[in-house]
């Protein structure tokens, strides 16, 4: 039996959930999901420009963990963009703090 997951700390929610390449209809597209752990792994990493093991500390995981988040968010951004998929955020083992903590 494996482990239970441990959550994973996010500072919020994202503004907007649902990005999609202009033009398409929505019928069309396929989605790919990014996690709202993998969007705050990303948001961590490449918008608040923090090193992984920092980055790590703040979402409560250990920098291997925040390792295979941020490959895995940046894989799915990457599918998305380079083949015209909708992206759509949502689900994940997390659990939301105040940023002020």
């Amino acid at each position: 039996m494996p482990r239970p997951r441990r959550m994973r700390r996010v500072m919020g929610m994202p503004q907007a959930v649902y990005f999609k390449p202009a033009g398409i209809k929505m019928r069309q597209l396929e989605e790919v999901v990014l996690t709202i752990e993998e969007f705050e792994a990303l948001r961590l990493k490449d918008f608040e420009d923090l090193d992984q093991k920092d980055a790590a500390k703040k979402m409560g995981i250990s920098q291997p963990t925040f390792n295979r988040l941020i490959f895995s968010a940046r894989k799915n951004v990457a599918d998305a963009i380079a083949n015209g998929k909708a992206l759509k955020i949502e689900g994940g083992s997390f659990v939301c703090i105040n940023p002020l903590e």
